[in-house]
């Protein structure tokens, strides 16, 4: 009885063993965890009416899909006028706590005055870069919206730039 108890042990330690030394190596993924951020905004283009480049704020979401490079963005630009902008993005890994990413989505912008990014519906693409500050829930993000086609009496393109703090969740 006792031979076999020790025989046991002896399996169960070198699978152990073996389990040890044949892991596969640790890959960077990208900074994991949605969030919910504020910061500010500048938008750099000045529409026909000759209204001036903005400075506003932002309220920014990102939501990760799980095991998959992409996640699903929203911010809202906020200036004389409001705009809305959801995005789909591929997100690039850096390393552990920090990914770069593309993202592609709308501007849903409306009214009399120009949001940081033109005053009226358009396709954007966002590049941006989300950092994630270790040992924290808090996260450091930055990106540009280039919306196209963004003014609707003159045609044109807007761009914005935003960044702020999050927190994970």
């Amino acid at each position: 009885m006792w031979c076999l108890k020790y025989w046991v042990l002896g399996v169960g330690a070198a699978t152990l063993l073996c389990q040890t030394f044949t892991t596969q190596p640790a890959s960077a993924q990208a900074a994991y965890g949605s969030y919910v951020g504020v910061g500010s905004s500048l938008g750099f283009t000045e529409n026909s009416a000759s209204e001036s480049r903005q400075l506003g704020g932002t309220v920014t979401v990102r939501y990760k899909l799980l095991e998959l490079p992409f996640s699903l963005r929203g911010q809202a630009l906020i200036g004389d006028n409001t705009a809305v902008v959801p995005a789909v993005s591929y997100d690039l890994p850096l390393n552990w706590q920090t990914d770069v990413y593309l993202g592609a989505g709308l501007v849903f912008a409306g009214g009399n005055t120009s949001s940081p990014v033109g005053n009226q519906t358009s396709f954007a693409l966002q590049p941006g870069i989300d950092y994630v500050i270790p040992n924290s829930n808090a996260v450091i993000f930055g990106n540009a919206t280039i919306a196209f086609d963004a003014y609707g009496n003159r045609g044109g393109n807007a761009i914005a730039v935003q960044g702020g703090v999050g927190l994970r969740f």
